[in-house]
């Protein structure tokens, strides 16, 4: 039982990670040079390829469906000419809170629902051109809750303190992707017995494919 003790809950940390999909704030991460993101003012979907891995010690969960979908506001969709430039910096846009779905763990017996949020403020998502292309995907203070059932029953707020980014590398394609490997997040965990209460951190990995919805033979593309 110490081992569960310590494994469970952790497995399910790293859950959080996924939806906070980092510790860093996106915009001082990716300060550099000019960025353009095109086709000016088109929707985008951002969907998962393959699967995301949250990692805690040698405790794992992974879930294979993830994705940030337009919803006709003003979210997921690339800024309007001349805003899709920026000469010294970045280009991000608001988008939809993703979802997190078929999430499993290494620990036998527990279970997890995940939800995301956009109470404290907008979830982001930034692009910086370079070699290679940096980007980042932000969420709000708070914007990702995790709910373990099961052998522990235990709450993670993924962010507890702030918006915080996960940062990745961007690729250009058709479709062009957004990759993130061992980014780290921090949670905190609430809860009774089984569930190690405070401060936690963990790392999440995981591929999106970035697709235009307004024009499917468009892609998403970063240049200078």
């Amino acid at each position: 039982m110490a081992v569960r003790r310590f494994r469970t809950p952790l497995a399910l940390l790293a859950a959080s990670a996924a939806l906070t999909l980092g510790a860093t704030t996106a915009a001082g991460a990716l300060d550099a040079s000019s960025t353009t993101v095109v086709p000016a003012g088109d929707s985008f979907a951002a969907t998962l390829s393959g699967q995301a891995v949250f990692t805690a010690g040698s405790t794992t969960l992974t879930c294979t469906v993830s994705a940030s979908v337009p919803t006709g506001d003003a979210n997921n969709q690339i800024p309007a000419d001349p805003d899709n430039h920026n000469d010294a910096g970045p280009v991000s846009t608001t988008i939809n809170p993703p979802t997190f779905d078929n999430c499993t763990t290494s620990i036998g017996g527990v279970g997890v629902t995940v939800s995301s949020n956009s109470t404290n403020g907008s979830w982001s998502i930034g692009a910086q051109y370079g070699s290679p292309i940096s980007a980042g995907l932000t969420m709000p203070q708070g914007g990702v809750v995790l709910q373990t059932s099961g052998l522990a029953s235990c709450t993670i707020t993924a962010s507890p303190d702030g918006p915080t980014t996960v940062s990745g590398t961007w690729t250009n394609g058709s479709p062009s992707s957004l990759a993130i490997t061992n980014a780290p997040v921090a949670a905190v965990v609430t809860g009774g017995f089984l569930c190690p209460t405070g401060n936690q951190t963990t790392t999440f990995s995981a591929t999106y494919n970035v697709t235009d919805t307004t024009d499917p033979a468009q892609q998403i593309t970063v240049t200078s």
